[in-house]
């Protein structure tokens, strides 16, 4: 039977072989740096991205779901990774955006107390306490969906959505309650 050289390593990481793990991340490393940079336009980001998908083919055994194409595999989840990662960013950005409207809104209405505002926003965030407080900063600073944020903090969806809003509330409260 002919074997490629990537249907032997594939056989070697499947017996738990390091030095199979160590050939492949030297065969591919540089050229899914490259395919995650044209994702990514980030140098560091595209290192970080593929360094940690290293680490999960070792750690969660995803070398196990090599079958054929090994090249082709790694490309497609490179590729998939980024996009993934781009969507997250993007939320992330969004949801600072939308965090730092809602303290524009205000400073508008009051523009000569801005600093005074800040103060009182971070400061009325602290003083939430439990899992509202967790859910906005997951949400508002963190950039987490609601699905990601519910199951960090084990709850169900419909759970972490009312402590959001609970949350919401009170630093709405706590901000506009503020005698400036």
């Amino acid at each position: 039977m002919n074997h490629s050289p990537d249907t032997l390593l594939v056989e070697q990481l499947k017996e738990g072989d390091l030095t199979a793990f160590d050939a492949l991340f030297v065969k591919y490393y540089k050229m899914l740096c490259v395919n995650a940079y044209w994702f990514l336009q980030n140098e560091q980001e595209a290192k970080d991205l593929i360094q940690t998908f290293f680490m999960d083919i070792w750690d969660k055994k995803l070398y196990l779901q090599f079958d054929g194409d090994v090249k082709g595999y790694l490309h497609t989840a490179v590729k998939n990774r980024c996009l993934n990662y781009i969507k997250k960013q993007k939320l992330r950005y969004e949801h600072q955006e939308a965090f730092s409207n809602l303290q524009d809104e205000t400073c508008q209405a009051l523009p000569d107390v801005a600093p005074d505002y800040y103060k009182q926003l971070h400061t009325s965030l602290n003083n939430i306490s439990g899992q509202k407080k967790m859910a906005i900063q997951m949400v508002y600073i963190q950039g987490k969906r609601y699905q990601e944020a519910a199951e960090e903090m084990g709850i169900s969806i419909n759970s972490f959505k009312t402590h959001l809003k609970r949350g919401l509330k009170l630093l709405r409260f706590a901000v506009n309650s503020k005698k400036y």
